[in-house]
């Protein structure tokens, strides 16, 4: 640098009959406040115009990409950068007579470089990340994980490069070091690299999306995703909390995911009605009779009773006893009316599984399991029409002479011999 141009105001001072030191002091304090203005003025010039180019530019652009730049003010910062280095090249012409001085700033302003770049970077990722959660083929895509992953080799890079500005060593050395170290770095690192790995192995299966309603019962979530990070992925429980979950427990433990019931035609109905074993019988003629004339089982009736009195006439079955040939029982008539019940109702998606069926015997009766899909996905809908089927079930029951199981038992099995 030439110290002509830095000691012309310093040699002015001395021709006013200032002392040597004095007009040093002061030819830096000159140089150093003419330095700051000018590269403050300088920044708002450069903002200034990188405002008005990058907002002209977000009007007439289809893309809102450039939007995005300028809400997360990357413009801004980037107009910090010309500032910077002239400051950086203005240093040993400001500090000329004071080189302990001019090393210890000169570091300075290195070191605040390296922040600014990762300033920008921290931006502009952001932009990144907000820009591909605009698309929907990434919306419902991990981009935090990555974009965090990014930031923390961005971060360890940048303060490895301050100590290497503030030791005077190469930025090498430090690599070299962390070589020998790395069990160490591996420990301290383990929750990002588990996550990392975690983030990796959930994008590339699809095992979890954004917006998924999950189930993970070892964390008590039961909600809707709304957020996959690097680190913890962030479920909206349906009462408005928030569970946090590591990111690593979606691989290592299980939990169930619902997309595939909200993608699916309907939503499934599993839930059994307890019936008391004792109350099944066959039906006599008088019961088939007054059972036709339930409309939705009476062309049923009428088929089966004839097919059935036709196979006994056959076999020469001696009905005095009810056991003997083929017969119709309340249950079996129960579980047909079950069946063409849910075929007719409106919420049932009849494209799907749909079965009435009885299961194993338990000593709190015997369990009459309804398996079928609603239409209506929605929890509360789901629920409602849930509820009106087993209403009616419930209240269709005496008409067959069932009960259900109730402990300690019920009302019949009550009443004095």
């Amino acid at each position: 640098m030439d110290k002509g141009l830095s000691h012309w105001i310093y040699e002015k001072l001395l021709g006013l009959g200032l002392s040597q030191g004095a007009s040093e002091f002061l030819n830096l304090l000159i140089l150093l406040l003419g330095s700051l203005i000018l590269a403050l003025l300088l920044d708002f010039i450069i903002w200034k115009i990188l405002r008005l180019v990058t907002t002209t530019m977000a009007r007439r652009s289809k893309t809102n990409f450039d939007d995005i730049l300028v809400f997360n003010r990357v413009p801004r910062y980037i107009a910090h950068v010309i500032p910077l280095v002239l400051l950086l090249e203005l240093i040993p012409l400001i500090f000329v007579d004071y080189p302990y001085w001019e090393s210890l700033t000169l570091k300075t302003f290195q070191i605040l470089g390296i922040l600014l770049a990762l300033q920008i970077t921290k931006r502009v990722l952001r932009s990144v990340r907000d820009y591909l959660k605009t698309l929907p083929r990434f919306k419902d895509k991990p981009i935090e994980s990555y974009v965090q992953v990014f930031m923390i080799f961005a971060w360890v890079t940048g303060i490895l490069t301050i100590f290497a500005v503030m030791t005077g060593t190469t930025i090498w050395k430090f690599f070299t070091a962390l070589g020998a170290a790395s069990a160490i770095i591996l420990l301290i690192f383990k929750d990002s690299i588990l996550g990392l790995v975690a983030s990796i192995q959930v994008s590339a299966n699809d095992m979890v999306r954004i917006g998924d309603w999950i189930t993970f019962q070892k964390y008590g979530a039961d909600g809707d995703v709304i957020e996959i990070n690097l680190a913890t992925v962030k479920v909206q429980n349906f009462d408005k909390t928030i569970t946090t979950i590591p990111t690593y427990a979606l691989i290592s433990d299980s939990f169930q995911n619902w997309r595939g019931m909200q993608e699916a035609g309907g939503r499934r109905i599993k839930r059994a009605l307890v019936l008391r074993q004792e109350t099944v019988r066959f039906l006599s003629g008088e019961d088939v009779e007054r059972l036709k004339k339930i409309q939705l089982i009476s062309d049923y009736l009428i088929q089966r009773n004839s097919k059935i009195q036709e196979y006994n006439q056959q076999q020469e079955a001696d009905k005095s006893l009810a056991i003997n040939g083929r017969n119709l029982t309340n249950l079996g008539v129960f579980r047909k009316y079950v069946e063409t019940y849910l075929e007719k109702h409106s919420a049932i998606n009849k494209k799907m599984t749909l079965m009435c069926r009885q299961l194993p015997p338990t000593p709190q009766g015997l369990p009459l399991e309804i398996y079928a899909f609603s239409s209506d996905k929605r929890w509360e809908n789901y629920e409602y029409i849930m509820a009106d089927i087993f209403d009616h079930l419930l209240a269709a029951l005496p008409y067959f002479e069932l009960e259900v199981f109730e402990l300690p038992t019920s009302l019949k099995s009550r009443e004095p011999a």
